[in-house]
């Protein structure tokens, strides 16, 4: 398996693009990171090492980390979008509570049973699917929280 590092470089040549310092700084934290982050969390974490990263030049390397296989979008429905580290990961879904916001990742294996079927059936090379489960968590429901029939 090749390297995160050798992912982009490739990914960037063959795009005709440069091979930025502040992408590499994006990058090294990126990862390292093993947990959701958004842009402002990212930023936040590059200055407090001292790193000279501008917010405008992780708003533009994000999408190129996306596009090569890197990262992926996660939409959380707080307004804005989280991304989270996937290159050399194992796919994984995400279970969301509406009351407190906490986010659960899960793996389904009946879910790969599917994602086969669908490839046979439709004849489909599936390179990515997305499952988010919106709900309440056993917390909130405690607690009072609200339900949705939605």
């Amino acid at each position: 398996m090749k390297s995160e590092y050798e992912v982009f470089q490739e990914y960037i040549r063959q795009r005709g693009l440069r091979w930025t310092p502040e992408r590499e700084l994006i990058l090294q934290e990126i990862s390292r990171l093993r947990q959701h982050f958004d842009v402002e969390s990212l930023y936040l974490q590059l200055k407090q090492k001292g790193a000279k990263v501008s917010k405008a030049s992780i708003y533009r390397a994000i999408p190129l980390f996306i596009d090569c296989g890197l990262i992926r979008e996660v939409d959380f429905s707080d307004g804005h979008w989280h991304y989270e580290h996937i290159y050399g990961h194992g796919h994984h879904n995400h279970l969301k509570c509406l009351g407190c916001g906490q986010v659960l990742e899960f793996v389904e294996p009946a879910l790969a049973q599917v994602e086969s079927r669908l490839a046979r059936e439709y004849g489909y090379s599936i390179v990515t699917y997305k499952l988010e489960v919106k709900g309440y968590c056993p917390a909130c429901l405690k607690a009072g929280g609200e339900t949705d029939d939605r």
